[in-house]
């Protein structure tokens, strides 16, 4: 099987090229495919809730102290915001070297978008974002949807579980067997790539084309080399100077879950992937449960430095640049406003639009000269946004003392390769036994 799914990813990257060839010379039946990656993405997000769902209540319930996942959850909130704060430095120092909307013009088609875009953006306010995360019932929050609403319903019934002790082992047994169910349906559905690669990539050339590229060029080129040096510059070596983890031999294990984000343009699509190799990676259950699905929400590393970089590029194009005073407090109040909506297609534009109408509405109408690109701009916030989720996971885990470095670097050195066919380990890879609080219960 695991030969098998080699297979697979080369048909990713075919269908890839094919989706960009037909969308070029045929970019009617290219917007046509729209469906097909449009159903993929869902077949994917139907999964995520009963994956984070299990592998929380599973790793929260056989921790034997409750303050462990608080302290688990309090460093993941506390590196997040400290890591936002960064790339928003960097994404306002490029922007402001770079000036890349210098000389555009505004058309009547852009003002158009760019108000459909604004009141997308203003539809949530902070307050309905943190009462969302509390769902109607106690189930809704697998039928909507809401990876927020999911954590919490999991963290309630696993601290549940951890106070009914002994009692609790047949249940946590058999949310086990579920979990080993989940894997194996997200691994049939990835069979499904290729198809929902193409008609992703066919529907975004043809209805983008080639002029929006060429004319926008330089804020794009910008954007993806200022991600390529957050991750390489920032990420890379912190990540070696507190886990002793080579940055490129992480990225490179994850490199199927690049690709599928790039055919995707959603890092959402990769999440329940990360969720398993992480923990195969030898990050403990309790720590992947509860900073990769929050990291999802909160850790916005590519969403900051595209909402730094795009403020600037709207005020610079619309003639109205921005004092230093006023970059500040206005993506300070987009990094507020942009929770829960990293991985989700388009919503960092939405976001955008939103908070330059709270503030500066006569900034909104520039918003519509990157509509055009902002489906490209998305791959590159979503790669940046799921390698620092990734980093992020290894860094809370070696501070909690809950990541076995000898398992990652077997892990990454290819001796102790990911189960492609179940997404799941089965009582220790290769003879390794898992911590005690990791193992299964029964």
């Amino acid at each position: 099987m695991r030969d098998r799914t080699r297979y697979l990813y080369l048909a990713v990257i075919v269908a890839v090229l094919l989706g960009i060839a037909v969308g070029f010379i045929w970019p009617d039946a290219g917007k046509a495919l729209k469906p097909l990656g449009t159903g993929f993405v869902n077949l994917i997000k139907m999964m995520i809730s009963p994956i984070i769902f299990c592998t929380i209540v599973l790793g929260v319930g056989s921790v034997t102290k409750a303050a462990k996942v608080g302290r688990v959850g309090g460093l993941a909130l506390g590196y997040f915001i400290a890591m936002s704060t960064v790339a928003l430095v960097i994404g306002l120092v490029v922007g402001n070297l770079l000036d890349p909307g210098a000389g555009l013009q505004i058309t009547d088609a852009a003002r158009q978008a760019a108000g459909e875009e604004a009141a997308k953006g203003g539809e949530a306010s902070t307050v309905d974002f943190l009462l969302g995360i509390i769902p109607a019932t106690l189930v809704s929050a697998f039928t909507e949807g809401q990876v927020l609403q999911t954590l919490l319903v999991a963290l309630l019934c696993g601290f549940a579980l951890q106070a009914m002790g002994a009692k609790a082992a047949p249940i946590l047994n058999g949310i086990g067997h579920i979990q080993r169910l989940v894997f194996r349906v997200l691994a049939m559905i990835m069979w499904a790539a290729p198809v929902g690669a193409f008609g992703a990539i066919a529907a975004v050339v043809g209805s983008t084309g080639i002029k929006a590229l060429q004319s926008l060029a330089v804020i794009m080129i910008g954007f993806y080399v200022t991600c390529l040096l957050f991750v390489g510059l920032v990420l890379g070596p912190l990540l070696w100077l507190v886990a002793r983890i080579n940055l490129w031999s992480l990225l490179r294990y994850l490199g199927r879950e690049f690709l599928l984000i790039l055919s995707t343009s959603s890092s959402e699509s990769a999440l329940p992937r990360l969720i398993a190799k992480m923990e195969h990676l030898g990050v403990s259950r309790p720590v992947v449960g509860i900073t990769v699905p929050t990291g999802y929400s909160f850790n916005l590393d590519g969403t900051a430095i595209y909402l730094t970089m795009a403020t600037l590029f709207v005020a610079s194009a619309t003639g109205a640049p921005l004092g230093l005073g006023e970059q500040i407090s206005l993506l300070l109040f987009m990094i507020i406003a942009s929770k829960g909506a990293a991985g989700v297609t388009g919503a960092g534009l939405a976001t955008l639009a939103g908070g330059l109408q709270s503030h500066r509405p006569e900034l909104v109408d520039g918003v519509g000269l990157i509509v055009g690109i902002d489906r490209f701009m998305s791959e590159a916030r979503a790669l940046t946004n799921f390698a620092g989720n990734a980093v992020a996971t290894v860094l809370v885990g070696t501070w909690t003392k809950e990541f076995d470095r000898d398992r990652a670097q077997e892990v990454l050195a290819g001796r102790a390769p990911f189960d492609e066919a179940t997404l799941l380990d089965e009582d220790g890879d290769g003879g390794k036994p898992r911590p005690k609080e990791m193992a299964p219960v029964g």
